[in-house]
């Protein structure tokens, strides 16, 4: 099992989280500081923000090897859309830290976010 923070249409009630079914959900998170969301349409991307102070919000999942295989490849892994690193959580009862999504593309001049991307409401 592996640990991994979500912060787009992965979320509950987001677009994506048929992707999660039967996994863990463990919680609402935060990343430490240095992380920012922006948007690339109809989905975020996570990238370093050294100049950040809040992180990004998120949830945090517990997800098998079929399922993290599964997320790679709808992130994009292979293309170098995205790339899975391990972030550490603001202290939370869950884990100090979780692998997660980082956007690998250029993303100078898209619309940033900050550290919420809004989805509809948790099923």
């Amino acid at each position: 099992m592996t640990t991994v923070f979500v912060y787009g249409t992965l979320k509950r009630g987001g677009s994506n989280h048929l992707f999660l079914e039967g996994q863990k959900y463990l919680g609402a998170v935060r990343t430490e500081p240095g992380f920012t969301l922006y948007s690339l349409g109809d989905y975020p991307g996570m990238v370093r923000a050294p100049g950040d102070t809040s992180g990004v919000t998120g949830e945090l999942w517990s997800v098998d090897d079929a399922c993290l295989a599964e997320l790679d490849r709808l992130e994009g892994l292979d293309e170098g859309l995205y790339e899975r690193v391990d972030v550490l959580l603001l202290p939370n009862p869950h884990a100090p830290s979780a692998q997660a999504y980082l956007y690998l593309r250029p993303h100078h001049g898209l619309p940033p976010v900050g550290d919420t991307w809004p989805v509809g409401p948790a099923t």
